[in-house]
């Protein structure tokens, strides 16, 4: 599976051997033409590629204990449920025309297979909360460093504000950035800055 680099680099390639051909299908042709046109196989790939070329994939990772957000510690993580969460990242990432994958697990070794499996599935950027395991686990910083994908750390209460031991990230500083404290809406501030920053590489 083609990345979202290597599909805009592959569709300018098409680009110059079809450059005659888009030319012609845009001129002022009856539509029996167009519709002549739409049925070969080259234009029908072309289009197809081209309609591709801009979809980038995110994953959005989840640590432990998320799966009971909105009825545990209301007062620290809010009332939305997990689930809420994912089905508005969901419809603003298909408003943007990308792919959303998205992940929960209360096991690190899971966690941790999942990033590495984003190799695979040619994901461009990831979000992780990793809730607890932000604190403790080294295995987790050691995977991201592995992949070499981008990532943004999210949390929904504020880290910094609460017990001591909460305070340090094992992630943080090979992050393209940190969001906390700001419940759900940080996942939404997320995935925009994933966007800014796919689209930031692709331009440079």
């Amino acid at each position: 599976m083609l990345n979202y680099s290597e599909t805009w680099e592959l569709c300018s390639n098409i680009d110059a051997i079809c450059t005659e051909f888009l030319a012609l299908f845009n001129l002022n042709q009856s539509r029996q033409s167009k519709t002549s046109m739409q049925q070969s196989p080259h234009i029908r790939v072309y289009l197809i590629i081209k309609q591709t070329e801009l979809m980038a994939t995110v994953l959005v990772i989840n640590g432990p204990n998320l799966n009971l957000l909105g009825m545990r510690e209301p007062n620290h993580y809010g009332a939305t449920s997990l689930a809420d969460i994912e089905a508005r990242l969901n419809t603003l990432t298909a408003e943007e025309g990308h792919e959303l994958l998205w992940f929960q697990s209360n096991a690190e070794h899971e966690l941790i297979q999942r990033i590495q499996l984003a190799l695979e599935d040619a994901v461009d950027f990831i979000i992780i909360n990793p809730a607890a395991y932000t604190h403790t686990s080294i295995a987790l910083r050691d995977a991201f460093s592995a992949v070499k994908i981008p990532f943004i750390e999210v949390h929904l209460s504020n880290i910094h504000a609460r017990e001591t031991f909460r305070h340090h990230s094992y992630l943080a500083d090979i992050a393209v950035g940190q969001i906390c404290g700001l419940g759900a809406l940080g996942y939404e501030l997320a995935l925009t800055a994933a966007f800014d920053h796919i689209d930031n590489t692709f331009t440079d």
